[in-house]
C-alpha cells in the first residue's frame, strides 16, 4: 500500500467498532477519500480531537490497492472550525458544503473544489453577520460551479442567444440558468426581477463585493439555490444538510 501525504478537510465522521473512527476527507491531490482511523476512540489516541468536522490539516494515508475504504495513519490539524462553531448558520453552511463534496467528488483528483471549500470555510469564519447570508449564498453557487454545475447567466441555456440587458428575466431550473424570451414560451420558469439576476451573477463572481441582502432576498435566493440542488444533485435523494440550512426557522432571524 502505497502512503500518500495530502491536504484534507474531514467532511464526516462515524464510530466503527469499539475504539475506531471512519473518516469521509476531501483531499486536494485524490478527492473524497474514505479512512479508517485505528484507535482514534481511544483516550490516548495519536489522532486526539483531530478529526472534528470541517476541520483542516495534513492527512497520511495508506492507499489500498483492492478495496475503497484506506487507512488514516496520522491527521495532523491546521484548523480547527471554532469560528464555524460560534455562528449556527455559518457552521450549517460549512456542512451543506461538506454535503455537496460527498455528493460530487470523485476518488479522483480535483483540486479547485477543494480549495474553493477551503477558502470558503475561512471567509465563513471571518465575514460579518449581516454579510453572512450573502457568503452562504456565494460558496454554495461557486463550490457547484466548480464541479460542473455553473449556471447559464449571460446566453440563453437553451440556444445560446444573448440574453436582454434590463427587464424581467426567465430562470430554468431544469435548463440550468436564463432563458432568452423565445426559449421560455411553454416553459416553467422562475420569473426573475432584474435586481435578482444581477444579484445572483454578483453572488457568482468571486472578485466582487458581496451584494448586500434584506432578510426577504436573502430568503428568495437560498430557496432558488435550494431548487437548484435538488434538482441537479439530488436526483430524488434527500439533502439533509442542504435542507437543515435552508429551511429551519434560525435562517430567517
Amino acid at each position: 500500500m502505497p502512503l500518500v501525504s495530502t491536504p484534507a478537510i474531514v467532511l464526516s465522521a462515524m464510530r466503527y467498532g469499539e475504539t475506531s473512527k471512519i473518516v469521509r476527507l476531501a483531499t486536494r491531490e485524490h478527492g473524497v477519500q474514505s479512512a479508517i482511523a485505528k484507535g482514534a476512540l481511544r483516550p490516548r489516541s495519536r489522532f486526539g480531537a483531530a478529526l472534528q468536522l470541517l476541520s483542516g490539516g495534513q492527512a497520511q494515508l495508506l492507499l489500498s490497492e483492492r478495496r475503497d475504504l484506506h487507512t488514516l495513519t496520522a491527521f495532523d490539524v491546521v484548523t480547527i472550525p471554532v469560528g464555524l462553531a460560534a455562528r449556527v448558520p455559518c457552521y450549517a453552511t460549512g456542512m451543506m458544503l461538506a454535503e455537496l463534496m460527498l455528493r460530487l467528488v470523485p476518488a479522483d483528483a480535483h483540486p479547485e473544489s477543494f480549495d474553493l471549500l477551503e477558502s470558503s470555510l475561512v471567509t465563513l469564519q471571518e465575514v460579518a453577520d449581516a454579510d453572512v447570508p450573502a457568503a452562504a449564498l456565494r460558496a454554495g453557487w461557486r463550490l457547484i460551479a466548480s464541479l460542473g454545475f455553473q449556471p447559464a447567466l449571460e446566453r440563453c441555456a437553451r440556444d445560446g442567444r444573448p440574453l436582454a440587458v434590463d427587464g424581467e428575466v426567465g430562470f430554468s431550473i431544469a435548463d440550468g440558468g436564463f432563458l432568452c424570451p423565445g426559449c421560455t414560451r411553454g416553459t416553467e420558469v422562475l420569473a426573475l426581477p432584474r435586481t435578482a439576476a444581477d444579484t445572483l451573477r454578483l453572488l457568482l463572481d468571486p472578485v466582487a463585493t458581496l451584494p448586500a441582502l434584506d432578510q426577504r432576498h436573502a430568503a428568495a435566493h437560498r430557496r432558488l439555490l435550494i431548487r437548484y440542488l435538488r434538482h441537479h444533485v439530488g436526483e430524488g435523494s434527500p439533502l439533509p444538510a442542504l435542507e437543515f440550512w435552508g429551511t429551519h426557522a434560525w435562517m430567517a432571524r
